[in-house]
């Protein structure tokens, strides 16, 4: 066992999985001077510089995984994927269906995720909703050291494209490095025990979700950083006799519908705890889930309105919170 952030749970898994697997590959913009240990270890022709180009390396990153290495691509955010979205929706996501199964595409997209820091709508979104909703993608989100470790082995063990949301807030060296961006009084509201105790023998399974806290009264269901805030809002809500099951997704696709249907069963009632939007989301995928099971709980949702504000102080209004969740609880729990 070893101690760790996220992010170098993150960084441990990789290494680990290149020492094991030769065809293990990283490429990305600055990924020899940002994983330096690993570029010192395996040298330029396994850990690449890309240009500042997104479309091109990870268009490249396909065409690699179809001759038989196994990319990993290491972008900035998430929010770039956008600029080489023709590679994630029509190439590396149907390529395993259209050929009917005869090719593969073993491509993990290293993204870091969410805002919190006051660096605007264009740099500070999640979009797993979006990204989760394309058949053939995989999509990891850890909330812990041992779980960014653990989805990480797997992933670099998987046939299929995975992308891999690195929750910024929950990543330290990510915030030293690009969120802080030489701003000293800018403060990050990062949630308590960030870091954690990581088994380098273990392996997290996709579609698995993992029980937090157990409760009776009210299921909370999160990821990433919103785990943290949940946590702390049912802490909170104990001193009201409120005892709240939260419920922490891991991975949305595959989604693990069973075990939030049990929850949603035993409550009574169901909060959506999610850092991407609120609209056409994944929160409405949550509501489905429980429907068309035939259970019929109150519902509230905790999300992103609208485009993330520059303005760190309204950013932080417009990101879920500990008070906000609070408040969501209390109004379900009178209704």
């Amino acid at each position: 066992m070893i101690e760790l952030s996220l992010g170098q749970a993150i960084d441990r898994a990789i290494e680990n999985a290149m020492s094991e697997d030769e065809s293990i590959v990283l490429i990305g913009e600055d990924v020899p001077m940002l994983r330096a240990p690993l570029y010192a270890r395996f040298g330029v022709e396994r850990v690449m510089g890309a240009p500042i180009s997104e479309s091109a390396f990870i268009g490249a990153a396909v065409g690699a995984a179809m001759e038989g290495l196994r990319p990993i691509v290491e972008l900035y955010m998430v929010d770039f994927l956008a600029v080489a979205f023709d590679a994630v929706l029509n190439h590396m996501a149907k390529l395993e269906a259209f050929s009917g199964g005869e090719w593969h595409c073993p491509v993990l997209i290293r993204a870091p995720s969410g805002g919190g820091y006051g660096d605007g709508g264009q740099h500070a979104q999640s979009l797993w909703g979006m990204l989760s909703a394309i058949p053939g993608l995989t999509t990891i989100i850890p909330s812990t050291p041992m779980d960014a470790y653990g989805l990480t082995r797997t992933a670099l063990r998987h046939s299929g494209p995975v992308i891999l949301f690195e929750p910024k807030l929950l990543s330290e060296e990510w915030l030293e490095f690009l969120g802080r961006l030489g701003r000293e009084d800018l403060e990050f509201d990062v949630p308590e025990n960030a870091s954690g105790m990581v088994n380098e023998d273990e392996f997290a399974p996709f579609g698995r979700a993992v029980t937090r806290r157990e409760g009776g009264d009210v299921t909370i269901l999160s990821l990433a950083v919103g785990v943290h805030r949940a946590l702390a809002a049912a802490e909170a809500l104990a001193s009201d006799n409120i005892q709240c099951e939260v419920i922490d997704l891991r991975c949305l696709s595959p989604l693990d519908r069973e075990s939030i249907r049990r929850s949603v069963a035993k409550t009574g009632r169901m909060v959506v705890v999610d850092e991407d939007y609120r609209n056409y989301g994944l929160s409405g995928e949550l509501a489905a889930t429980v429907l068309e099971a035939g259970l019929h709980p109150t519902f509230v949702r905790v999300c992103v309105e609208g485009t993330i504000p520059y303005n760190h102080r309204l950013e932080k209004d417009t990101l879920p919170s500990v008070k906000r969740i609070i408040e969501a609880v209390k109004e379900i729990c009178q209704s």
